[in-house]
């Protein structure tokens, strides 16, 4: 029995999502705990942008857990930290934060090792799963930032995942060959870390962008966080780098160092550190469900957390690693 599509990929509909929104230069800035609160729903199907743990949306992540979002859906397209982090609102006592899954790469966080809770929230029960590579994951992005239902792939065929996921077998009507359709996938609400915005939420960011131009333009609600606000004339002196326009954008959030513990190309690396902490308190569910009250629950917000994790000296260590300045280079 194939896995059930947890999205519709009607492009009709979507488009009626896009229609309503806003496309005049509307100030978009708001704090991460306003953008939650406005844009994640009980039951909404989330996505994060960036891959493994570089460029992703940590503070958003927090802010969901300790909003207690209930019965997400996520697109596990490489998410590392950022599906651990999600995975800590099951079995800890907050209810059942995430409820099904998309699943390309999760639990591991690459040469990290596997996540000892993510694993548990996995083969719990409570979530439904669908499989894919990473490679039909972003295709479901490109199909719905090109507004249509599906797009033809040979990926997938002759290969066990095929019959974990929604994906079906088509012909090809010219050739006669047959291909893998993959459903568009329209997420409700999207984070994408980027390095720079303006207040309307035209952001630019450098290193690999993966899927997240694409993600942008495929999620009904877009909540960007940011390493800075730049103004809005320096976005204009410059066009042609805006990767994602304001019109795709509902929310700006200025939150610097907001990928820690995971790597900002070109801003700070990751904190190897925190990470494997991370990994070793979750061997142990009490000692891990003190670490979620001291880290996330009982702090204000993404600065305090930072504060706890080392603060500015950390923080700065961190930069000159990802520069090389710590070898003097």
């Amino acid at each position: 029995m194939a896995a059930p599509l947890f999205t519709s990929p009607a492009s009709d509909d979507a488009r009626a999502a896009f229609a309503a929104k806003p496309r005049g230069l509307v100030d978009k800035v708001m704090t991460v705990s306003e953008a939650v609160a406005r844009f994640v729903r009980d039951g909404d199907y989330f996505a994060t942008g960036g891959f493994g743990a570089n460029r992703i949306p940590t503070a958003v992540c927090h802010e969901i857990l300790r909003q207690r979002k209930q019965h997400l859906g996520f697109s596990g397209h490489t998410a590392t930290h950022d599906f651990q982090i999600l995975c800590a609102g099951n079995l800890t006592g907050r209810g059942q934060t995430l409820a099904r899954v998309d699943a390309a790469y999760v639990v591991g966080l690459e040469a990290r090792g596997l996540s000892p809770h993510a694993r548990r929230v996995m083969e719990s029960g409570a979530l439904q799963v669908a499989e894919w590579s990473n490679y039909t994951l972003a295709l479901r992005y490109t199909a719905a930032a090109m507004g249509v239902p599906f797009v033809p792939a040979r990926s997938l065929l002759g290969t066990d995942t095929l019959g974990n996921c929604p994906a079906k077998v088509i012909t090809c009507p010219f050739t006669g060959e047959k291909l893998a359709a993959v459903p568009a996938l329209y997420p409700d609400v999207a984070a994408i870390h980027v390095h720079e915005a303006d207040r309307y939420g035209n952001c630019r960011f450098t290193g690999t962008s993966v899927a997240d131009i694409d993600l942008a333009r495929a999620s009904k609600r877009v909540i960007i966080s940011c390493e800075r606000l730049v103004p809005h004339d320096e976005m204009r002196r410059n066009p042609h780098r805006t990767q994602i326009p304001f019109l795709c954008v509902d929310a700006v959030c200025e939150v610097p160092f907001g990928s820690y513990p995971g790597n900002m190309p070109g801003e700070y690396f990751s904190d190897e550190d925190h990470l494997k902490l991370w990994m070793d308190v979750e061997k142990d569910p009490a000692a891990f469900s003190q670490f979620l009250e001291d880290h996330i629950f009982g702090v204000r917000d993404f600065t305090e957390y930072l504060d706890l994790c080392g603060g500015l000296h950390r923080l700065q260590a961190l930069r000159q690693r990802e520069l090389l300045l710590h070898l003097g280079k």
